[in-house]
């Protein structure tokens, strides 16, 4: 699934999920016209819930052998 992000001055909009990035492209462009012309926009892809949820502990570790220390 992707999420389309798009930053309009001190607005920031999200709009999905699309099931491509060709379809998150697709609705940028229609979306794309009502913005600024400095606006910046961004195609996010998205994990699945069962993948951000599985073993926080070896997160934790991964980090700490990178050299970042857990909070305590």
């Amino acid at each position: 699934m992707y999420l389309l992000t798009i930053r309009d001055g001190l607005q920031t909009r999200h709009v999905g999920p699309y099931p491509s990035p060709k379809q998150a492209s697709d609705d940028l462009d229609r979306l794309l016209p009502l913005c600024a012309e400095r606006a910046r926009w961004q195609i996010h892809a998205l994990e699945a819930p069962d993948h951000a949820l599985e073993a926080p502990d070896q997160v934790v570790q991964s980090l700490v052998g990178q050299g970042f220390k857990a909070a305590n």
